[in-house]
C-alpha cells in the first residue's frame, strides 16, 4: 500500500499520517484500505488538475520560440509580473538566482 500511494505522488508523511488513523488490534480490512484512498482523493485531483493546466498551457508555446515571458501562462500567469519585469527579463532573473 505505501509503494501504491508513492506511485501516486502521495507524500511519505501523508501516507504516515494515514497509517497512524488505522485500527490497533487487528489487521486493515478492504474497508479501512477504502477509506485510506479516499481521504487522498481530493489532493490528486487537485494534482491533476494542476498538471493538466500546465501541460495545455505549455503546449500552447512549444516551439514558437519567441520567450514572450510576459505572456507566458507558465511564468507569468495573468500577467502579474507586467510592472515588474518585462520580456525575457523574469526569465534571466530566475536563471541568475
Amino acid at each position: 500500500m505505501i509503494k501504491a500511494a508513492q506511485r501516486a505522488g502521495i507524500s511519505l508523511d501523508s501516507i504516515g499520517e494515514a497509517l497512524a488513523g488505522l485500527p490497533t488490534g487487528r489487521a486493515p480490512n478492504r474497508r479501512d484500505w477504502e477509506q485510506l484512498s479516499r481521504s487522498w482523493e481530493s489532493e490528486l485531483e487537485s494534482r491533476i488538475t494542476r498538471l493538466t493546466k500546465i501541460r495545455d498551457d505549455l503546449s500552447s508555446c512549444i516551439g514558437c520560440g519567441c520567450l514572450s515571458i510576459d505572456t507566458c501562462a507558465l511564468f507569468n500567469p495573468d500577467d502579474e509580473l507586467a510592472e515588474t519585469l518585462g520580456g525575457t527579463n523574469k526569465l534571466e532573473s530566475e536563471l541568475a538566482g
